[in-house]
């Protein structure tokens, strides 16, 4: 055996590859380490967003899993090996897989978008895609709300982070707008003066608040009147009722004609 020869060969592949094997195994150790910090910094952000624990180690393996293809990759081309045909491969299946599953990839997509940037939050009242409830849960495909009459309506995430939604909890307090007909032969300041006595005595409208009880229109069948009472999100409904039940009540304890005729209209 030609131990010389043999030795000429493997400096011969060292003097070509020794370079580009320090560089890729220079890359490999430096690239993991930017990778871990990258991870660690996701994680963190998320954290202190309060992204939902049950959803962040999917998102943070997702997220490494990502940057270690693209770091093999670059390895890849370090060694002079082909990478075309691997993003080719890797292209056109990601493609399979983005059109068979585009809609729950669209939901996965605002499902991410609602847990880090929280236009809603569980327990807050919401109007959206034509639906109105209490939000019950926000899983990472849909949003699950319970309406007044207790019914469970879920609400795919996709359209749901990208169209209008009325959180009504973010102020914490909520306007109940009504409208009372009276006859014309009511004086103003007494129908004014009766509807106030049921505004005083209702548990569920803010003390601290300014009630509106206005003129909207006059004509030959009565006079309309515009009641707006501020409560609190959660006793939305129940203000509405005791306030359209005790309104009837006091007209007919304070002798104000036309009260068969009020009407009690909710506004959106």
């Amino acid at each position: 055996m030609d131990f010389t020869k043999i030795s000429d060969q493997l400096l011969t592949l060292v003097t070509l590859y020794g370079t580009k094997l320090l560089l890729v195994v220079v890359t490999l150790i430096v690239g993991l380490w930017i990778i871990g910090q990258l991870v660690k910094f996701l994680s963190k952000l998320m954290n202190n967003r309060h992204v939902d624990r049950d959803v962040q180690p999917f998102l943070l393996s997702l997220f490494s899993g990502l940057l270690r293809v693209l770091l093999l990759l670059s390895v890849a081309s370090t060694l002079g090996l082909e990478t075309t045909s691997f993003v080719a491969i890797i292209g056109a299946a990601g493609l399979a897989v983005g059109l068979a599953l585009q809609g729950s990839l669209s939901n996965f997509a605002g499902g991410v978008l609602i847990l880090i940037f929280k236009p809603f939050r569980v327990g807050d009242l919401i109007s959206a895609q034509g639906f109105t409830g209490h939000v019950d849960a926000i899983q990472i495909f849909n949003t699950i709300l319970v309406t007044p009459d207790n019914k469970t309506i879920i609400l795919p995430n996709g359209p749901l982070s990208t169209a209008p939604i009325t959180n009504v909890s973010t102020r914490n307090l909520i306007r109940v707008d009504m409208t009372f007909a009276v006859g014309n032969d009511n004086d103003l300041n007494a129908t004014r003066a009766s509807v106030q006595k049921v505004i005083d005595a209702c548990p569920y409208a803010l003390k601290d608040q300014t009630h509106d009880i206005l003129v909207n229109h006059l004509n030959d069948n009565g006079v309309a009147y515009d009641v707006r009472v501020w409560t609190k999100p959660e006793t939305y409904w129940e203000a509405y009722y005791y306030v359209q039940e005790n309104v009837a009540s006091q007209f007919r304890t304070d002798g104000i004609s036309g009260q068969k005729n009020a009407v009690l209209i909710r506004q959106a």
